[in-house]
């Protein structure tokens, strides 16, 4: 933990630490903190049971998260990306920067109409990803493609109305931390390992959102993830013409 920079590590903290406050008060039944912080559509009205739109929710939403998948990929890749960017512009810069695409993406997506409510960091987390690609155009990371199968299978699976493969795509699901994990481990021994430019690992990343977000449906705000995108470019374009600014 001393070599995660300042910024990324106290928000690693904050959310395993609503993750576990969340979890806690779910189990004994007091209350659903999630429902409290997650952001509602203006569509939901007042008088929902579960929760409507706060105007705190835009900020707390990046803070809750559905379950352990949801949690650890995100802190996995704010890990990841964020502390090279942290690195790379100083912690004031880098706070900007996520809460701006985090709190963008929310409020772009309550333009999606529907009654919905959307919760976890993934909108900051895809504006760092598009940050390291348009930084870092040339540089390599490795995908693990075993990875891209069984997501592919599990969005197979889940569309198709046979129940005895969508079982499969549910326990794809359930599991994926521990695949996740196994191939992870068999990826340091150089096995299905793929290098890939920044510049085009964005881009595949890109047009899976946009796919996934006109074409699926499964439950996951996939236009909050290009929203956060979408704030990231603008930001880092105004960076690029006015280097000295403030933020």
């Amino acid at each position: 933990m001393r070599r995660i920079p300042p910024a990324v590590k106290h928000l690693l903290i904050i959310n395993i630490i609503v993750f576990i406050a969340d979890f806690v008060l779910q189990m004994r039944g007091t209350f659903d903190l999630n429902s409290f912080l997650g952001l509602w559509s203006l569509e939901v009205p007042d008088y929902n049971p579960y929760g409507h739109f706060h105007f705190w929710q835009p900020l707390t939403y990046m803070f809750a998260h559905g379950n352990f998948t949801h949690i650890f990929f995100n802190m996995y890749a704010l890990w990841m990306f964020g502390s090279v960017m942290e690195n790379h512009w100083g912690t004031k810069r880098f706070l900007f920067y996520y809460f701006a695409c985090g709190i963008g993406a929310g409020l772009l997506y309550l333009l999606v109409p529907g009654l919905h409510v959307t919760i976890g960091a993934s909108g900051a987390i895809y504006g760092l990803l598009l940050a390291f690609a348009m930084y870092f155009p040339k540089d390599r990371v490795y995908i693990f493609i075993w990875m891209f199968v069984l997501i592919g299978a599990s969005l197979v699976f889940n569309s198709i109305g046979i129940p005895e493969l969508q079982r499969i795509g549910a326990f794809i699901d359930e599991y994926s931390v521990l695949l996740f994990l196994l191939i992870f481990y068999l990826g340091q021994n150089g096995k299905g390992l793929v290098p890939i430019q920044n510049r085009w690992f964005i881009a595949i990343m890109t047009a899976i959102e946009l796919f996934m977000g006109f074409f699926i449906i499964d439950g996951v705000a996939h236009f909050a993830h290009l929203g956060g995108m979408l704030i990231g470019l603008l930001i880092i374009l105004w960076w690029r013409k006015h280097p000295f600014s403030q933020f």
